[in-house]
C-alpha cells in the first residue's frame, strides 16, 4: 500500500494548480449529506471511550471545549495534543509515513494544510449538520472535508502602561519608526501557522522590504503568535508587531494593560479549520467530536473565553470587541501559502533568525 506523502517539499514538487485556487475551492465537488447527531451515532462513540485531538488552539480554550464535550457526554474522554500548527503538520506527517494513525480530529491555524491532508486523499468527508446549514461556502470545503471552525486577525498591539494612545502605532509602517528599536516583539513563521500566514499576506501587500527594514528594528523573536501578547501584558515589550487578536481579547479581559491596533493597512485574516481522518482509529468518537466543534454551544465557548471569531450566525460576540465585519482585512490565500512555505521560512529566518 502506498503510504501519504505530505511534507510541504513533496507538495511542492507535484503540481502547482492549487496556487490558484482556494483553500475551499474544488474541481469537482462530491460534498456528503448533512450528518445529524443521533443516538446511533453516540451509542458507537461511546463504545469507542475517546477522541484524540491534535490542535493548535490555545491548551485552556481547547480543554475548556474537551470537558463540554465530555460533560455533554459522559463516557467519552477527550485526549488534547497541543502544539504549534507546523509541529502539528509534522507530527501528523511522521506518524502517517511510519503507518501510525493516532489522531482522529485535527485542527491547525494554518489553513493550507488542508490542501496538502485532502490532496493525499486521508481527509473523511464528513459534514456537521450546522456546517451543512448556517456556514458561508466560502468557509467550508465543497467535498465536505473541513470547515473553519476558528477565525481571527493577527494584530499589532502595545502596552498602556508604556505607551501612550496618541503614541501608539497605527500602521505596520509605524513600527519602522527609530523610536521603536529594541522595543518590538513578534512571532515566528517556523512555528505558528498564524504568522506563516500573516507573513505571506504581509510580503504580498506590503513587500519583502518592509520585513529587512523591521529587521533592523532589533525585534526580540519569540516562536506562538500567543507569546507576543504575554510578552506585552508582562512588560517585557512596549509594542508587538503581530499576534493573536484572541490572546489580546483574553489579556485584557482579565485585566492586562494592553490594547490592540488594527494596522490602516490592513490586519492579516487568518482561518483554522477542523477535519477528521480516514484512518482515525475512534472514527465514530471523532465524528460526534467534530459535530460538536460547529455546535452553537462551542461556538460560543471559543468566543467567549479564547476570544475567537465564529461563522456560526448563533454565536453572540461579547460587548466592546470591535465587530468583526468592522475589520479592514488582508486577503487570505491558503494555496499561495502552501506553494511558497519553504521560501517564506528561509527568507524570514535569514532576516530574524531561527
Amino acid at each position: 500500500m502506498k503510504q501519504p506523502i505530505i511534507s510541504r517539499r513533496d507538495v511542492l514538487q507535484g503540481s502547482t494548480a492549487l496556487a490558484a485556487s482556494s483553500v475551499f475551492a474544488s474541481v469537482a465537488s462530491a460534498a456528503p449529506p448533512a450528518s445529524p447527531v443521533t443516538p446511533q451515532l453516540i451509542e458507537a462513540a461511546k463504545k469507542e471511550g475517546k477522541v484524540v485531538f491534535y490542535t493548535s488552539i490555545d491548551l485552556p480554550v481547547a480543554e475548556r471545549i474537551a470537558k463540554a464535550f465530555e460533560a455533554k457526554y459522559p463516557g467519552i474522554a477527550v485526549r488534547v495534543e497541543r502544539t504549534g500548527a507546523e509541529r502539528v503538520f509534522q507530527r501528523i506527517g511522521q506518524e502517517y509515513a511510519s503507518r501510525i494513525y493516532a489522531v482522529d480530529v485535527v485542527n491547525s491555524s494554518d489553513a493550507a494544510h488542508f490542501i496538502v491532508w485532502k490532496r493525499e486523499g486521508i481527509l473523511e468527508p464528513y459534514l456537521p449538520e450546522d456546517v451543512a446549514k448556517y456556514y458561508p461556502v466560502e468557509h467550508k470545503d465543497p467535498d465536505g472535508t473541513f470547515a473553519t471552525f476558528r477565525a481571527w486577525v493577527c494584530v499589532i498591539g502595545y502596552n498602556t502602561n508604556m505607551v501612550k494612545a496618541e503614541d501608539a502605532p497605527k500602521s505596520y509602517a509605524e513600527l519602522l519608526d527609530p523610536k521603536w528599536t529594541s522595543k518590538i516583539v513578534k512571532a515566528h513563521p517556523s512555528y505558528s501557522g498564524t504568522i506563516m500566514t500573516a507573513t505571506y499576506q504581509m510580503s504580498r501587500d506590503l513587500g519583502w522590504e518592509y520585513f529587512e527594514k523591521l529587521a533592523k528594528q532589533k525585534v526580540m523573536q519569540v516562536q506562538s503568535s500567543a507569546d507576543p501578547p504575554k510578552k506585552l501584558a508582562l512588560g517585557e515589550r512596549s509594542v508587538m508587531a503581530d499576534g493573536n487578536e484572541y490572546n489580546m481579547f483574553v489579556e485584557k479581559e482579565k485585566g492586562s494593560p494592553v490594547e490592540i491596533v488594527y494596522a490602516t493597512e490592513g490586519s492579516p485574516l487568518i482561518v483554522g479549520p477542523n477535519a477528521l481522518f480516514k484512518n482515525a482509529p475512534n472514527p465514530n468518537a471523532a465524528r460526534l467530536f467534530q459535530s460538536f466543534c460547529f455546535s452553537p454551544e462551542a461556538q460560543q465557548l471559543s468566543s467567549d473565553i479564547g476570544g475567537l471569531r465564529s461563522l456560526h450566525p448563533a454565536v453572540k460576540e461579547k460587548p466592546g470587541r470591535k465587530p468583526f465585519g468592522e475589520i479592514k482585512k488582508m486577503k487570505d490565500d491558503p494555496a499561495a501559502v502552501e506553494k511558497m512555505s519553504e521560501q517564506i521560512k528561509a527568507r524570514y529566518s535569514k532576516l530574524f533568525g531561527v
